[in-house]
């Protein structure tokens, strides 16, 4: 079997990143979020819902784009895949889970903040990589001074941890960026709440920032 191209998953620019506590919460945020114009969700493996969550998206909304976040070990890995997650993210650089996404055809988006990090992952083969966590480690121009020695390699960021509406636009302004992973649109409280009209709304609201980008 092989690894689907991880570019597929990127295509919008934009992850949700998403706490779920409750498996019921799991289809109303993926539609919320798909009504917005998104349609990829992370959902991470901070709650015993993660799993659950992310099969029952995967059973009821066949549009929308599932990955599995907060992959710390190789038995959250494989818990991702069997729930069905279609691509899976990490805050940090492991050998042990990025072995065990190859070993279940997973595309993995592993973290790294500092150069020999980013050194480690393109050696493990991983070229799509989550910068986590961004605006704490220096944000859009950490990113920048990061890209002047890399920018030949072929790797691609993906900006998590912080980011806001607001400062959506720098990191879409650059071209090594292939996505954002933010978490505004989306927050445990609203998800908690129900408040699913307005996680539309801030998912829409993104989405023309993203639009806005592309033109």
């Amino acid at each position: 079997m092989k690894m689907i191209d991880p570019e597929i998953f990127l295509q919008q620019r934009l992850i949700c990143v998403a706490v779920i506590d409750r498996p019921e919460d799991a289809v109303p945020l993926a539609g919320a979020l798909l009504a917005g114009g998104l349609n990829t969700i992370e959902v991470t493996f901070r709650t015993a819902a993660a799993a659950e969550g992310i099969a029952r998206i995967r059973k009821e909304l066949p549009l929308a784009v599932v990955g599995a976040g907060t992959l710390l070990t190789p038995d959250q890995v494989k818990q991702a895949v069997d729930a069905g997650a279609q691509f899976g993210v990490s805050p940090g650089l492991s050998p042990a889970v990025s072995q065990a996404a190859r070993d279940h055809h997973l595309p993995l988006f592993p973290g790294v903040v500092t150069p020999g990090e980013i050194m480690r992952a393109l050696e493990l083969g991983w070229k799509r990589l989550k910068f986590f966590p961004a605006e704490t480690f220096g944000g859009v121009n950490a990113l920048k001074a990061l890209i002047g020695p890399f920018g030949h390699t072929g790797v691609t960021f993906i900006p998590t941890g912080g980011i806001t509406a607001a400062t959506l636009p720098q990191y879409l302004a650059l071209p090594q960026v292939a996505a954002i992973g933010g978490s505004w649109m989306a927050e445990r409280k609203l998800v908690a709440e129900g408040a699913w009209d307005k996680i539309t709304a801030l998912t829409a609201e993104a989405m023309k920032v993203v639009a806005a980008s592309k033109a």
